[in-house]
């Protein structure tokens, strides 16, 4: 399923452009602060595999006001070239990558 394009950012890393998306209300869980913020990605023109991206902050609109830090381009560039590395093939159909980056493993994303 492709991403929504209302609220979505284009980005260009390597000569291919990708469109990223933060989820704008947290799920129960994120607005809570009990799991981290989310973020997809795909690529632009041609979506295949969605790469779907759990960070290491919480969700920017969390009910308790916990601090959190925003997402930078430049970080969503630096893991869509890590991802590449590690298998995604963001240009075939399939299920979603999920790289971890919140340092917490498994556990973060369940």
């Amino acid at each position: 399923m492709a991403l929504a394009k209302k609220g979505s950012r284009l980005i260009t890393v390597d000569g291919t452009t990708y469109r990223w998306r933060l989820r704008g209300r947290p799920t129960y869980t994120q607005g809570l602060v009990h799991s981290p913020l989310t973020y997809a990605v795909e690529r632009a023109n041609d979506p295949g595999t969605t790469l779907v991206v759990t960070t290491d902050r919480a969700h920017p609109s969390n009910w308790l006001g916990t601090p959190s830090a925003p997402v930078l381009p430049s970080q969503v560039a630096d893991t869509i070239r890590t991802a590449l590395i590690e298998g995604w093939t963001p240009e075939s159909p399939g299920s979603p990558f999920h790289p971890d980056r919140s340092g917490l493993g498994a556990a973060a994303t369940e």
